[in-house]
């Protein structure tokens, strides 16, 4: 595989998702999506870099973004792929069918349900910083003003399969319906969010009730990664 292309992981850590989407029980449930995803990422064998808030710099998302981008492209790769840590059903195929596009001097694009996209992958003559920045960043119309900006550039685009994303509750409700798909720890936990969520509401104690719940489970952190 061509070792001039890296895959960037834009993720936050668990904590910080937990706090930024109102899912209880989400911090469980983003340690065991970005295990997931780094493990999805080692099994291609291409080079790859997580960027978590720590790292992160800007003022806003989109500006955070693209220099997280370009951070990949100084250490010398001429592709990046990028993606994030809530697209589950996100699989080694998607980024390996993503790298051999990138051979073709096409740009890559994994649209999301939501308007938003969970992969993009890029040669380093396609990327614009400046025009990058002025992008619809965190809506709906994203994904198609990317794709409108480089075809009015003349760039080659590939779309990839429409996926689905979390950042709400309603998301998971939807994702749970594909339960075969998931893997049985993710699925698990998707299900006692469920359960407990409904017992919280219930009882009205949600607070003290996912505390104690979801301790248990805790497996730490995600590991920071800088190849």
């Amino acid at each position: 595989m061509n070792s001039k292309t890296a895959i960037l992981v834009f993720a936050n850590s668990a904590q910080e998702e937990a706090l930024r989407k109102p899912i209880s029980g989400g911090q469980q449930l983003f340690t065991e999506l970005n295990s997931t995803i780094e493990s999805v990422v080692v099994s291609t064998k291409l080079p790859y870099y997580i960027v978590t808030e720590v790292q992160q710099q800007g003022r806003d998302f989109g500006e955070r973004f693209v220099n997280a981008v370009q951070g990949i492209y100084e250490k010398g790769f001429e592709n990046v792929i990028t993606i994030g840590n809530d697209t589950p059903f996100l699989t080694k195929k998607h980024l390996l069918d993503s790298a051999k596009l990138l051979e073709k001097n096409k740009f890559v694009i994994g649209p999301s349900v939501d308007g938003g996209f969970y992969l993009m992958g890029l040669h380093k003559s396609q990327f614009d910083p400046l025009a990058f920045l002025k992008l619809p960043w965190r809506s709906k119309k994203l994904a198609k003003s990317i794709t409108a900006l480089l075809k009015n550039n003349a760039i080659e685009v590939a779309k990839l399969q429409v996926l689905y994303d979390i950042d709400s509750i309603e998301d998971l409700k939807i994702i749970k319906t594909f339960g075969k798909v998931l893997s049985k720890s993710l699925l698990k936990i998707i299900q006692l969010i469920f359960q407990y969520s409904n017992t919280i509401n219930t009882s009205n104690t949600l607070e003290s009730y996912t505390t104690y719940t979801f301790i248990s489970y805790n497996k730490g952190s995600p590991r920071l990664i800088m190849h």
